[in-house]
């Protein structure tokens, strides 16, 4: 126990010792703050936080989003084709790609496929 008490006393010690060097010989100043700043979908963080946001970019966040998780039902629904019932695998999968086919159609028919240049 008391070995595993120094060993670890050990590794906090170095640890300790390699972040002190890297704050030391690191190059990065505290005035430089625009280069230290993230770069976000072409937003300036030094700006005010209250622009107004391009919907187009929420939409494309969004239908992104629908068809992540649609990889996500529909992957495990391959893999356990052998294991269920046929007919219910059939409808569940019907149900879903019709789901999705209708929120397309939706957001076709709602001009949100359509990007102004």
């Amino acid at each position: 126990m008391l070995s595993m008490l120094i060993f670890a006393l050990i590794i906090m010690m170095i640890v300790s010792t390699l972040i002190i060097i890297s704050m030391i010989i690191s190059k990065k100043k505290k005035n430089d703050r625009k280069k230290l700043a993230p770069f976000e979908c072409g937003f300036n963080p030094q700006t005010s936080s209250r622009m107004p946001f391009s919907l187009q970019f929420f939409i494309i966040t969004i239908i992104f989003l629908i068809f992540d998780v649609e990889i996500s039902i529909i992957l495990p629904m391959i893999i356990i084709y052998k294991l269920i019932n046929k007919k219910i695998w059939f409808i569940s999968m019907t149900s879903i790609m019709i789901i999705l086919i209708m929120g397309i159609y939706y957001e076709w028919n709602q001009s949100l496929l359509n990007w102004k240049f």
